[in-house]
């Protein structure tokens, strides 16, 4: 079974084709962007033109290539080229390729199999092609927009090499849409069609990286162009056209996905930063992608906890406010509640020092939790428990004129053990400065 088998003497110009296919490069020459990996001298480029293809895994956003890539290997290839849609596909469809490729290999011919979105095959439809793979029957090229260390196989991983194909540059999309509209073999040349360099430059800001988005809508505005003159050729696509045959511009972003953890991510590392800008465009950039401002609002309140925490006692109350505004507001309105709270917390100055005592507590709660509350700081409402010394020694702070004492409040083994050390940062500075009063009220009492 091969893919390119039988193909149709007319499929580069069949304008029933969508734009995107069309202009698809045939060849390296033509491929736009990944000059890191096919470059000249580049190890893909080198494997491509030796046709010495191991199993590979191509990881990237949409529109970058991946797909043209493995039909351009296989044009080259001397090898049967099988394509796989992880989303059409079944156990039983694999087992019947793996067998032929198996007995063609017995004749020295190899195979090479084409996953695309590898990363919605589940693991046994994963595990199907292991041992063909271990076994030099298939050498397999798959396809994934996600993090290919989550979502693919380890034992498959560990036998592929990996590339990571990048968004395209605005420069390299304008360069693709000004080829598509000079093409008069594939493309949209017969149309004679210009565009205002504007126009261009807003379709490549708005397309995020992603070719096949710049085509469609490219196509899109030269069918309002063709039809703003009149039907004739020679139209020009303005900024105006492009804009609505966008409609609303092509964020990459997946709730479920990498590109979620690596945005909110990006926002945390922001506020963190003391950066509102930042903060405000990754804030933004994930409500426009769609994010829940719910999420946005837990990670804003877990935000006021971890980095600014006592140095802002406030920031807590405001995240939770803006977490309250959200509920009740609902969107758009409660974005501009949470863009209120995140703001506020880049500004803030910052401390961490709960969050680590915090954890050093846990580790050692985790070694001392066997041991016994002392016996004066015990309660005592039973007789029996009174005989035994429960709450013997409690010394009453409201008793003392400082309202402190020198009693011991931890068990016999952590008694001199220390935490919490509060910063020079906001709030915590007078935390400091009020901790040094209580130490030294205590030592007066000791002596």
């Amino acid at each position: 079974m091969n893919l390119f088998s039988n193909p149709q003497q007319n499929e580069a110009t069949d304008r029933t084709r969508p734009l995107a296919d069309r202009m698809r490069p045939r060849d390296l020459d033509e491929f736009m962007g990944q000059e890191h990996i096919l470059g000249p001298g580049k190890p893909l480029r080198v494997q491509i033109e030796r046709d010495d293809i191991g199993s590979i895994l191509f990881w990237g956003p949409p529109g970058v290539g991946k797909t043209t890539l493995a039909k351009i290997i296989a044009h080259r290839t001397k090898a049967e080229f099988v394509e796989f849609s992880a989303v059409m596909s079944g156990i039983k469809e694999i087992k019947q390729v793996m067998v032929e490729a198996e007995r063609a290999r017995q004749y020295g011919t190899r195979t090479i199999v084409f996953i695309d979105e590898i990363h919605r095959f589940n693991r046994a439809q994963q595990d199907a092609f292991l041992p063909h793979v271990e076994r030099g029957n298939i050498r397999l090229i798959g396809a994934t927009t996600e993090n290919p260390s989550f979502e693919v196989n380890s034992a498959l991983l560990s036998r592929s090499r990996v590339y990571t194909l990048n968004p395209l540059s605005e420069e390299q999309l304008v360069s693709l849409m000004q080829r598509a509209l000079e093409d008069d073999e594939r493309g949209l040349g017969t149309l004679k069609l210009t565009a205002q360099p504007e126009a261009l430059a807003r379709l490549a800001a708005y397309s995020s990286g992603d070719a096949r988005a710049a085509y469609n809508v490219l196509e899109v505005a030269a069918t309002l162009a063709v039809e703003a003159a009149g039907g004739a050729s020679g139209g020009t696509i303005t900024k105006e056209m492009v804009e609505d045959a966008l409609q609303r511009r092509v964020l990459r972003y997946d709730k479920a996905g990498e590109e979620h953890y690596n945005l909110i991510s990006a926002l945390h590392k922001s506020v963190r930063n003391s950066d509102p800008d930042a903060t405000l465009y990754w804030l933004v950039r994930m409500l426009e992608g769609g994010e829940d401002p719910l999420y946005l609002a837990r990670r804003i309140v877990r935000m006021a906890i971890e980095d600014i925490s006592l140095a802002d006692p406030h920031a807590l109350e405001i995240a939770n406010a803006a977490k309250d505004a959200v509920d009740f507001l609902g969107m758009p309105e409660g974005g501009l509640a949470l863009a209120h709270a995140a703001v506020y917390l880049a500004i803030a100055p910052k401390s961490n020092a709960l969050y680590k005592a915090y954890g050093a507590v846990k580790r050692d709660v985790e070694e001392t939790a066997a041991d016994p509350v002392p016996l004066h700081l015990r309660n005592a409402p039973t007789k029996l428990m009174k005989e035994l010394g429960y709450g013997d020694g409690y010394k009453y702070a409201h008793d003392f004129e400082e309202k402190v004492t020198d009693m011991q409040c931890l068990p016999d083994n952590l008694k001199d053990r220390r935490w919490y050390y509060p910063t020079e940062e906001g709030v915590e500075k007078r935390i400091k400065e009020r901790l040094a009063q209580l130490k030294a009220a205590r030592e007066r009492m000791r002596e």
